[in-house]
């Protein structure tokens, strides 16, 4: 059941590379279907949710739509999808969710900024590069900063990919032949352990979802644990009932066998009286 995360760059024929992969590997992709799940559940148009992730979103859009519940939602989808196994996955952060699962492949495709002005060209059908290459320059600014804003990394570091294909020197099948070549090496094997990681991961995610969907719970920033179907909840919440809303929708979720709630509400301010002398 291989599963392979690859980044989103603009230009960098990534897409062709997951086609192709998915293709050769007879495997699955997830990418688009993403976008149309998150926007189901936040009840915006699907174009909010692009525009919004590429930086494009205007301010009265904004006030629609807000990072955390896109990166939550998407996080869920991600994770369910590679806990099914036989899936490419692109863009959408998987590449960092997925990086604690030993089985997984995390890959970075990417490419020269004049091919990519090149590119970005011939599909918009345009001769001013300098447009192209702003439109570029804006993506990969968005990206750096939800990268950094969701995981506290620098998008790019190369640490954070099991293999780095610079399509500029490397033509997309060999790129796709180098992959498949990494996937069958024993350390990228699945194994019991690597399989009850990613299970856990998901359950969080799903966990995590499920909190931000219900809005007795919507506001809540807590840390969560799984393993094996047991949640241990961990953090503060502004009052008691707001523990027992978040235990209620936890418990709920499919998967969840058990909940530990170490959850603490915050005391309320003392109120002093004061006497004139």
């Amino acid at each position: 059941m291989p599963v392979i995360a690859l980044t989103q760059e603009m230009g960098s024929l990534a897409k062709d590379v997951a086609e192709q992969l998915a293709a050769q590997m007879g495997i699955s992709t997830l990418k688009h279907e993403v976008a149309e799940h998150v926007a189901s559940k936040m009840q915006v148009p699907k174009s909010l949710v692009t525009r919004f992730r590429e930086g494009k979103a205007g301010m009265i859009e904004r006030l629609r739509a807000d990072a955390t519940s896109i990166n939550v939602f998407a996080a869920e989808d991600v994770l369910a999808a590679a806990a099914k196994g036989d899936k490419v996955l692109r863009g959408w952060g998987a590449t960092c969710l997925l990086r604690p699962v030993s089985h997984v492949v995390c890959v970075r495709v990417t490419r020269s900024m004049p091919q990519r002005v090149e590119w970005l060209m011939a599909q918009l059908g345009i001769q001013d590069a300098d447009i192209a290459e702003d439109e570029i320059r804006r993506s990969d600014k968005a990206h750096a900063a939800r990268m950094h804003d969701q995981f506290g990394v620098t998008w790019g570091d190369p640490l954070l990919y099991d293999l780095v294909l610079n399509t500029d020197r490397v033509s997309v099948d060999s790129c796709v032949q180098q992959i498949r070549a990494l996937a069958a090496r024993p350390e990228f094997q699945e194994t019991e352990a690597s399989r009850a990681v990613l299970k856990d991961l998901a359950l969080v995610a799903r966990v995590r979802s499920a909190l931000r969907a219900d809005a007795s719970t919507h506001e809540v920033d807590i840390h969560i644990e799984a393993s094996a179907g047991r949640v241990k909840l961990s953090g503060l919440v502004l009052r008691d009932g707001e523990r027992a809303a978040v235990k209620r929708v936890v418990a709920a979720v499919d998967g969840v066998s058990e909940v530990k709630n170490q959850l603490r509400a915050m005391k309320p301010l003392r109120k002093f009286t004061y006497s004139k002398t």
